[in-house]
């Protein structure tokens, strides 16, 4: 069998592909999947995505080992511990941690997608990885891939569907993609060069840098830096291990 490919940009999209028995790669570049991603690289147990604050901070009462991080407009909320900063979750604060992370867009694309199989989280920082991670599941499934971008609050994401073409051209030249997913590859490509530069042209990217977080931009527009793959393994996001993943 062959294995296709989807792009999603809406909640209506997850459901889609939910029914279809997609393996799911949410990707949410800045900042939560690259958070995500170097919090299990960094040795965190796991993360733990909630949608709200007030979830978050429930969660924490009831575990008050586990570290509280987040963000809304970007900006860590009063008495978290840490933000959505990935450059904060270095192992000396990570390091066999679990983590409860709440976000704008990023953890509710997410839990959003839970009732899948099979649900990994896909940045620039792991692009290469996950795609094979997910390619050899598919094919063990028979099954598809869906590229799940969480966007910005709603809307489109540059950053997130140059990510998709990024995950997609690691994918063997005969797999079937929608035209959606040949768009992204194809932006990728003409992106790479200058990735970071077209990646902080975007409106997301903008207001993180006006708010001062120009590093974590910078630090989430490296391209396959991590051989991880976070996977929803119930209610939290651990390592994938697979020879996929090992090689």
């Amino acid at each position: 069998m062959s294995v296709s490919t989807n792009l999603g940009f809406t909640a209506k999209d997850i459901a889609k592909a939910v029914q279809r028995g997609d393996i799911i790669i949410v990707i949410d570049v800045l900042r939560c999947c690259s958070t995500i991603v170097t919090a299990l690289a960094n040795a965190a147990e796991g993360v733990i995505p909630t949608k709200t604050v007030k979830e978050a901070l429930m969660l924490h009462k009831k575990h008050p080992e586990f570290i509280l991080a987040g963000e809304r407009r970007g900006i860590k909320p009063k008495v978290f511990y840490l933000g959505n900063s990935p450059v904060e979750f270095s192992p000396q604060k990570v390091k066999r941690k679990h983590i409860i992370l709440t976000t704008t867009s990023g953890t509710k694309a997410i839990i959003s997608s839970r009732n899948a199989k099979y649900v990994f989280t896909g940045a620039f920082l792991n692009a290469e990885t996950s795609a094979k991670a997910a390619l050899k599941i598919a094919e063990q499934e028979e099954t598809g891939i869906s590229l799940i971008s969480a966007g910005t609050n709603g809307r489109f994401s540059l950053e997130d569907f140059i990510c998709a073409g990024a995950i997609a051209e690691s994918f063997p030249t005969d797999i079937e993609h929608s035209d959606a997913v040949s768009a992204a590859l194809l932006a990728f490509q003409q992106a790479r060069k200058s990735l970071g530069k077209v990646v902080q042209s975007g409106y997301h990217a903008q207001y993180l840098v006006s708010q001062g977080f120009e590093e974590d931009v910078k630090f989430c527009c490296r391209l396959n830096v991590f051989q991880i793959v976070p996977f929803l393994k119930g209610e939290t996001i651990v390592p994938l291990i697979t020879s996929a993943t090992e090689t």
